[in-house]
């Protein structure tokens, strides 16, 4: 369930361009995003650290994944976001030739480790390749849900798909500390970027509006009437990560925001998201960023100044 414009709309792929003029600040989607460069450049800040992008290259970030942008001068992308049922479906067709079902689907993925974010160098010729594809998926997803058009749309994405996938990183260990493995929902349904169970969006609710409170698990769990284990299992299903760490991308989401746009002291900055230790503060920032607040902040003011 894609949103767009406010407006719910069941489409497991949507895709959108768009010029990005002034720094975007550190957001995370509940579903995997592929980023096409298609003009001008920018810097990424995201788990990768803090990388240059332009035309040629592909973003590929991760459910629950912040990326923030720091466009040099500007920047056109075009962006498909994949609903996580949708793209675990597709996982199981491609190795329907040795998987059972899309349980065994879900093993297999969870053998595999991946970076959450990572940046595809496909080359300007295969980028420019892409672009006729691209822009009928945009004007596709413009166009709303149709079931006549659906075979287009997937065939223009697996088009798209089989040429970026070789360039996709994966092991079967886990080789750096910033890999992870795929999460994931259960059996392919119909859902929202947000989570289905009632329990779990109003838990989502609380922490959004009080991100700087001490929350705790058995707190949040007594809050919305279930047990601490059973939250943290529902929780996971619609959102990708447990409670606590959905908190920590609130707060520094709020984080980022406030770097930009006061002059406050850091460490205040800080402590009004809820940290209250800079060094603890200033590791999860980094982990989810790429950089640390002082950086952060620096780099968005030089990009404002200019």
């Amino acid at each position: 369930m894609v949103k767009d414009l406010g407006h719910e709309r069941f489409l497991p792929v949507l895709a959108r361009t768009r010029s990005i003029h002034r720094p975007v600040g550190p957001v995370a989607y509940d579903c995997v995003k592929l980023i096409f460069i298609r003009h001008g450049s920018a810097i990424l800040l995201s788990e990768f650290g803090e990388k240059h992008v332009a035309i040629g290259d592909v973003v590929m970030l991760g459910a629950s994944t912040l990326c923030g942008s720091e466009p040099e001068g500007s920047i056109t992308v075009t962006t498909l976001y994949l609903d996580r049922d949708y793209v675990i479906d597709q996982v199981f067709w491609q190795h329907a030739a040795f998987l059972t079902d899309r349980w065994q689907a879900q093993d297999f993925m969870d053998e595999r480790y991946s970076e959450p974010a990572q940046i595809l160098r496909i080359g300007e010729n295969r980028a420019g390749m892409l672009m006729p594809w691209l822009d009928e998926l945009v004007a596709l997803s413009l166009a709303g849900p149709a079931p006549e058009r659906f075979y287009r749309l997937q065939a223009l994405l697996f088009a798209v798909l089989d040429v970026i996938t070789p360039y996709v990183a994966t092991t079967p260990v886990r080789q750096t500390a910033t890999q992870r493995q795929a999460t994931h929902p259960g059996m392919p349904r119909h859902r929202h970027f947000t989570a289905l169970r009632a329990e779990v969006q109003q838990a989502a609710d609380l922490m959004g509006a009080q991100p700087a409170r001490r929350w705790t698990l058995p707190e949040l769990a007594t809050a919305v009437h279930l047990s601490p284990s059973q939250l943290g299992r529902v929780f996971t299903d619609a959102y990708g990560k447990t409670p606590m760490t959905y908190l920590t991308t609130l707060r520094v989401e709020h984080l980022a925001r406030l770097l930009r746009e006061t002059d406050l002291p850091i460490e205040q900055v800080m402590v009004q998201v809820g940290w209250h230790s800079r060094g603890h503060a200033a590791r999860l920032f980094r982990q989810a960023v790429g950089i640390t607040p002082t950086r952060y902040r620096r780099l968005s003011r030089q990009n404002t100044a200019t």
